[in-house]
Parts: C-alpha cells; sequence; structure tokens
C-alpha cells in the first residue's frame, strides 16, 4: 500500500525591531514589516491550499528569544466557545477558507504580543536564529512521532531573515544544522538585505535553498517560485545556481568568524590568536604544562630529526 504524503513548513520570521526601524528611517519605499508579514501568510495559504494534508507552523525569532506564532500555546476562541462561536466566526469570514482565515489572525495576534512585551531594556540588533531552528526541530521531532499509519511526513524550514548574523550564535547553530541534516530536514533561507553566512553553511548541508532577494517588491514571486515546491519535486525545476558558499568557522573564545587560527589537539577547538594559553576556554587543559612536561632530550630529538629532514629537502 502506498503511504500518503504530508508536506510540514516551519517558516522562520525575523521580527527584530531594531533592524526593521533602522529600515523605516533610512528610506521609506522599502519593506516593512507589516508588508513582510503578509507576504509570508500569503506564502503560508499556499502553502496549504497545495494538498489538505499539508501541515504549518510559523516561529518567530526575537533579539532574547524565539516565540511560536502559530499554532499557538493559547487554546482559540473558536474552539472554547462551541458552537455559537464557530458560528460567528464563520459569519464573519463568509466565503474565507476557516483555515486561512484562523493561520492570520493568530499570527497577528501573537506577533502584536510578542513586540509589547519587549518594548522596555535594551534591545539587539540581531535575533536568534539557533533558538528558533531548534524549536522547529523538536516540533518536527513531535509530529512525526505522532504520524499515524500509512502516513509519510517530509518536513522542511524556511527562514525568512533581515538581520545580521552573530557568530556568537556558531556553535548552537552549527549543532542545528547537524541535527536537520541526521533527521532528513531541509532548510531553505531568504535573505532580504545582508548575506549571510551561517543560513549559507546551513542550506549548503542540508540540501535548501539560499537566495538573497534582487528586488523586495517582489518577496512573494520569489517565494512561491522557489520556496512552494517540495525539495522532492524541485530537480524537475529550473533554478538559479548555487551561491559561493561562506565556510569560515567561529573563533571559540571570541566569537568572531576566521580565516585562519589555531586548533586545540585536546578538544579540536579553534582558536584566534594564542595557541598556547595558560587555560584552554573550551578543555580547560593546561597548555604550558602540557608542553613542558615532556623532557629535554625528547623533544631535543624532534628538532635534531626535524633539521635533518629540512636539510635533505633543501629547505
Amino acid at each position: 500500500m502506498e503511504q500518503a504524503l504530508s508536506s510540514l513548513l516551519v517558516l522562520v520570521i525575523d521580527v527584530n525591531p531594531v533592524w526593521w526601524g533602522q529600515r523605516t528611517e533610512i528610506e521609506d519605499n522599502q519593506l516593512q514589516l507589516c508588508e513582510c508579514v503578509d507576504t509570508a501568510l500569503v506564502f503560508a495559504n499556499s502553502h496549504l491550499m497545495l494538498s489538505h494534508m499539508n501541515k504549518l507552523a510559523v516561529i518567530a525569532t526575537h533579539t532574547d528569544r524565539s516565540h511560536f506564532l502559530y499554532p499557538s500555546r493559547k487554546k482559540d476562541i473558536s474552539s472554547e466557545g462551541g458552537g455559537d462561536a464557530m458560528a460567528t466566526t464563520s459569519a464573519k469570514h463568509d466565503g474565507k477558507y476557516e483555515v486561512f482565515s484562523q493561520v492570520d489572525e493568530v499570527v497577528r495576534r501573537e506577533i502584536k504580543y510578542l513586540i509589547s512585551q519587549n518594548l522596555e531594556g535594551e534591545v539587539a540588533p540581531d535575533c536568534i536564529i539557533a533558538g528558533a531552528l531548534c524549536m522547529a526541530l523538536c516540533y518536527i521531532n513531535s509530529l512525526e512521532k505522532e504520524c499515524p499509519m500509512g502516513e509519510k511526513l517530509s518536513s522542511r524550514i524556511l527562514v525568512l531573515k533581515g538581520a545580521e548574523d552573530n557568530p556568537s550564535q556558531y556553535m548552537n547553530f552549527m549543532n542545528a544544522v547537524f541535527t536537520a541534516q541526521k533527521q532528513n530536514v531541509v532548510i531553505d533561507a531568504c535573505v532580504l538585505e545582508n548575506d549571510s553566512g551561517l543560513l549559507q553553511q546551513a542550506c549548503d548541508i542540508t540540501g535548501g535553498i539560499y537566495l538573497k532577494v534582487p528586488q523586495e517588491a517582489g518577496l512573494l514571486q520569489y517565494l512561491q517560485w522557489l520556496f512552494l515546491t517540495d525539495p522532492s519535486t524541485r530537480g524537475k525545476l529550473t533554478l538559479p545556481p548555487r551561491a559561493q558558499v561562506d565556510y569560515r568557522a567561529a573563533c571559540f573564545c571570541h566569537r568572531t568568524l576566521i580565516d585562519v587560527g589555531y586548533v586545540c589537539s585536546v578538544c579540536l577547538s579553534g582558536e584566534l590568536y594564542f595557541p598556547f594559553k595558560s587555560l584552554k576556554s573550551i578543555c580547560y587543559i593546561n597548555a604550558l604544562n602540557v608542553c613542558c612536561s615532556k623532557s629535554t632530550s625528547y623533544v631535543a630529538k624532534w628538532l635534531y630529526a626535524v633539521i635533518w629532514v629540512c636539510f635533505f629537502l633543501g629547505l
């Protein structure tokens, strides 16, 4: 018996108020947060419209947290109110598919709640993208376990991002990416303004599509063209060539991207400047004592051998 295929799309939206607010101050004709959310909802409804078995989840990533927008953890008023509430909702949205109305209302309500809870205090210009990926993978894993017999679930994650990368999230981010690769979860990325080296690596490792939008006015067209189809059917489409991936690693101490660094022989952590620091920040091995504990004769023999090798090679 052939298994029924259902597709799960987890949409991660960057709602960082700092980055979106700076765009408003620079130019008035740039894409705003409300327009981006409207475009994402149209794309999400298009995914649900492809098949009645398709599933959807929406996660918002903020400066210090990630929040589930849909499905909401709060119970819907229609589900609590019984038949009268259902009749009121259907009368209010007469002629519109109920699932579309529910997705639009819940996502807009949760975004307002998330932004209103973070109005006080300092706000960072980046977003917690690693936390959003971890939440998406946990949700995908729970749905796969609850998947009924005779049904196969194909899962993917689409990240809609605008803010710059935060190198301090490199370790958590890469752990989430390798977990997605092990679970056969494809990660796609649609970047609005700044290229993201982390998302380039994630898309390349998991077999997803990375796109930096050339014209923000056509965001919906790019989403429908590239990211609406399931990964199993993308081989039949003519897709743009893959961009060159920035595979620079991040220093474990300074949390900055580096081109050349030192690697600890004990824990294999990458260091930026000091290869023989007195105390390693990751494995807490006293590197100086390890080096000095070797006997003088042992070190002298190795130096003597290196000198002879260089002499014979003409170095």
